[in-house]
């Protein structure tokens, strides 16, 4: 499990798709990440939870994506010197800052548009139409891995607001209008939808 509080802001070295194949061999650079992980730990990679195969000892690992993995996210647009955020899971008795973030990517966004403020931007982020109905104002919303706050919401989009360090400590600064971005919903939301209709509640 994750909180959504990216760590540190790691660098694309490799990734490896064999020609026909439908996963791909990821090769990260992340200093932080890798300085107390073991092989089959999990680290958030831009909101993907991957798993640690191979630890070279240079300040890098290496992950699998599944096909699952690249169709849900937007991690195979990622190429060698991508910027990406990471996060190692939440150690038992750690601060819990952020909200309930699993690394399920739920589908890709996109970046519709951006204010610049006097310390903040304003973004609204294009939300798939199976996903609108998790997205509540006030609400909760990993972007990118970056646990964020929902300002605004409509039937196609949400709007955030990002603070001069989550500017400064992510890659959300660096996103124009047209990227594409990794979505996690509140778990919350989705569980509690399922229960509720396996109640008869809704239908």
């Amino acid at each position: 499990m994750f909180t959504g509080i990216v760590e540190e802001v790691g660098v694309v070295v490799e990734l490896d798709t064999a020609p026909g194949a439908t996963d791909a061999r990821l090769r990260v650079r992340g200093p932080l990440a890798v300085s107390d992980a073991h092989l089959g730990d999990s680290i958030a990679v831009s909101g993907v939870c991957l798993t640690v195969t191979e630890l070279p000892g240079d300040g890098t690992f290496v992950a699998d994506v599944m096909p699952e993995t690249l169709r849900r996210s937007a991690l195979g647009d990622v190429a060698p010197g991508s910027r990406v955020n990471l996060e190692r899971a939440l150690a038992v008795g750690g601060r819990y800052g952020g909200h309930v973030v699993q690394g399920h990517v739920d589908g890709v966004g996109t970046i519709r548009d951006r204010r610049p403020g006097p310390r903040w931007d304003e973004v609204t982020v294009a939300v798939p139409p199976e996903l609108a109905r998790y997205v509540a104002e006030k609400g909760s919303i990993a972007v990118q891995g970056v646990s964020l706050t929902v300002t605004q919401v409509d039937d196609a989009s949400f709007g955030v607001s990002l603070i001069p360090t989550t500017l400064a400590g992510t890659t959300l600064g660096e996103l124009a209008p047209g990227s594409r971005v990794n979505l996690e919903v509140d778990a919350l939301a989705k569980y509690t939808e399922r229960l509720l209709a396996a109640a008869g509640v809704l239908r």
